[in-house]
């Protein structure tokens, strides 16, 4: 008998999904009007007042600030796929002017560049020992 493969978020509370157009859930705080990515409740800067935290969602496209090329596997515990591939890591300004972290897809190592607009989506990340897809975000140029 065959088991059908399922899908799961990475990381719960991080991002919407299963959605068309997903969003990373991020924070904005009351006290200081400061956006942040992931979302929490604890005071995110010197001096702040602790006011409520608002859970919102952040923009889906920005802009690529910079990148790095992953040219080797990342050290257990963490999945790697087989084969390993090197792949692109960047930095992406979002119009509420914070900058978030995330693998780029979509896109080969040798024509990335800064500042190409891209857009948040969901993919997979690697497949756990039953074969599941752990999802995780992503950013791709539009």
């Amino acid at each position: 008998m065959k088991t059908e493969k399922k899908q799961y978020a990475e990381a719960e509370g991080l991002f919407t999904w299963p959605a068309d157009e997903p969003h990373l859930i991020g924070g904005l705080c009351k006290g200081c009007n400061t956006y942040f990515f992931p979302k929490f409740s604890e005071f995110h800067k010197p001096g702040c007042p602790l006011e409520p935290v608002e859970e919102v969602l952040l923009s889906r496209r920005g802009k690529l600030a910079t990148y790095t090329i992953q040219c080797f596997p990342v050290p257990s515990p963490f999945p790697n796929p087989e084969p390993f591939v090197p792949f692109a890591i960047g930095i992406v300004a979002l119009p509420e002017g914070i900058e978030v972290i995330g693998q780029l897809t979509g896109v080969s190592v040798e024509d990335v560049k800064t500042g190409i607009d891209v857009e948040l989506v969901v993919e997979k990340l690697c497949e756990d020992k039953e074969g599941n897809e752990a999802m995780t975000w992503k950013f791709r140029p539009v």
